[in-house]
């Protein structure tokens, strides 16, 4: 198998000690330029996966980010936003990190090459066949999501991946895997970079396609977010002033009674109050 890790390949640039401040921002804004331009390539994989997502939490199933270091802090920070966002409960999106919460402040030595957390981790959870299961390594090659992906194919759990690597052992691993391909690191092997970006992105279009397939977005606004902050309380209004037609006042008296944008929404054309 010719497997090599693009992502830890030399860089495009050298002597960057000797670089000013602006070369240095300059060279690292077009490298970034080249992300989604790799992400769009991949569109036909992360559409794969997200129909397969969509069809398994209309069934009462969740979906599992998992991974190490950088990819695991990532896929966590993704699914920690869905409730606020989309109004749904913490346990639908999940996000796990090797070592546990404590890793995504600081790095545990040597957490991702365990061969057992993993599906250890997934397991706390009463991980069960109704759920999706999504491995995150830039490398594509991190034992602690591997071995995790591995035990879920083994009961029947449904897979996907994102790697920056092609046809890595976790693409191979995974049944729907997303490989997006960033090439050399601008400083060489730091995947906190392109394929930290690349992540992100892929992130951002699988749970908020999914959300919206799952009908938690009305037009184009957030009608189930949480109404957590004066932020939020002050677009929830400016929604329900927009959607229906009426004054400030109005909107917020409704909102303040529903505490729900959709609710507010759905008891005014219902009711008229």
């Amino acid at each position: 198998m010719g497997f090599t890790k693009t992502t830890e390949q030399d860089s495009n640039y050298n002597h960057l000690e000797n670089m000013s401040v602006l070369e240095l921002l300059t060279n690292i804004n077009n490298e970034d330029k080249t992300v989604p331009y790799a992400v769009e390539k991949s569109l036909p994989q992360i559409e794969k996966l997200v129909g397969k997502i969509v069809s398994k939490l209309k069934t009462g199933g969740r979906l599992f980010y998992i991974g190490a270091g950088t990819s695991g802090r990532l896929g966590i920070l993704d699914a920690s936003e869905c409730p606020p966002t989309f109004g749904v409960p913490h346990e639908l999106v999940v996000g796990l990190i090797a070592g546990g919460d404590q890793a995504i402040r600081k790095a545990v030595e040597f957490a991702e090459d365990s061969l057992t957390l993993g599906w250890e981790d997934l397991q706390k959870h009463q991980i069960n066949s109704k759920d999706v299961v999504v491995g995150i390594a830039a490398s594509g090659t991190t034992p602690y999501v591997i071995s995790a992906l591995k035990a879920c194919y083994e009961n029947n759990i449904i897979t996907g991946c994102i790697t920056c690597n092609q046809g890595s052992p976790l693409s191979q691993t995974a049944q729907f895997p997303i490989e997006v391909i960033v090439g050399p690191e601008f400083v060489t092997g730091s995947s906190r970079m392109k394929a930290g970006t690349a992540q992100k992105l892929v992130l951002n279009m699988i749970t908020t396609s999914t959300m919206i397939q799952l009908g938690h977005i009305k037009g184009n606004k957030m009608v189930d977010m949480q109404l957590s902050n004066n932020k939020l309380v002050d677009r929830g209004t400016r929604m329900i002033m927009a959607e229906l037609k009426i004054n400030q006042s109005e909107a917020e008296a409704l909102l303040k009674k529903h505490k729900s944008v959709r609710l507010a929404i759905q008891n005014y054309n219902n009711h008229g109050q």
